[in-house]
């Protein structure tokens, strides 16, 4: 569990967090949505630890980041596993290579037990003989799943994902977000997701968190975010046509 306790954060004069509260639960899809600007990136990489927060904390299991020493700190970065909006994978690189990366960065493990890792976790993405091809040579899909594959290789115990479905299909976003709910469900992780999809939002969003001008306006699931009376959620989520769709079968009881 990740627990944001009154979290700001400025750049000069402009204050793009304002206070934040929220909590992201173990073994659970945590969405982070909002409108651009709300201030979702930032959190994203507070928690990440790539920007630092000018006041409040950031508790990953109980333990205050800012409590940790630099060793406990780079220990930490180690169980941190994350899904870049593009991919980031290294061109001149095979998909094996690609996966295997965090495991020659982080760990001291032989060859040989690095590419039975890689294998394994390459499998569980649904991604067969694949290892020697290069990103350039699959498709956007398969280059999203070599990159939850690279997130997870090394067991994280957390979990990021920014805009895990950007440029894809809505069947093949569909895949990807199944796919990340059932890893989530498997390693018993938190996983924290930054996403503009409301596909995502009606699918996986077991907890999520709309912000809005650098604060949280509302948390909830998918399950309650069509039945809210926050008018600035309803603002937000109303454009998407799934949304409007979900509305009308609740009112007509289907």
């Amino acid at each position: 569990m990740i627990k944001v306790k009154d979290l700001r954060k400025s750049f000069d004069d402009l204050e793009v967090l304002k206070g934040v509260n929220t909590e992201f639960i173990k073994g659970k899809t945590n969405l982070i949505i909002g409108q651009s600007g709300s201030g979702k990136t930032v959190l994203l990489k507070c928690l990440l630890g790539l920007f630092t927060p000018d006041s409040g904390t950031i508790e990953y299991n109980d333990r205050a980041y800012h409590d940790l020493s630099k060793d406990e700190k780079r220990e930490l970065s180690k169980q941190m596993g994350m899904v870049f909006q593009g991919g980031a994978l290294f061109d001149s690189m095979t998909v094996e290579e690609n996966v295997m990366f965090p495991l020659k960065m982080l760990t001291k493990m032989s060859k040989q037990d690095m590419k039975s890792r890689v294998e394994e976790v390459l499998n569980r993405v649904n991604l067969i003989d694949t290892n020697d091809k290069f990103p350039s040579e699959i498709s956007g899909g398969m280059q999203k799943r070599v990159s939850i594959a690279r997130a997870i290789v090394n067991k994280p115990t957390f979990l990021f994902c920014d805009e895990p479905n950007s440029g894809l299909d809505p069947r093949t976003a569909s895949v990807i977000d199944n796919l990340i709910q059932e890893i989530t469900y498997e390693y018993d992780i938190t996983t924290v997701i930054n996403t503009h999809d409301m596909n995502s939002v009606f699918e996986i969003g077991e907890n999520i968190l709309y912000l809005e001008d650098g604060v949280n306006a509302w948390q909830g699931n998918k399950d309650n975010i069509y039945k809210t009376d926050n008018k600035k959620v309803t603002d937000f989520v109303y454009a998407s046509n799934l949304f409007q769709k979900v509305r009308i079968a609740q009112k007509e009881g289907l």
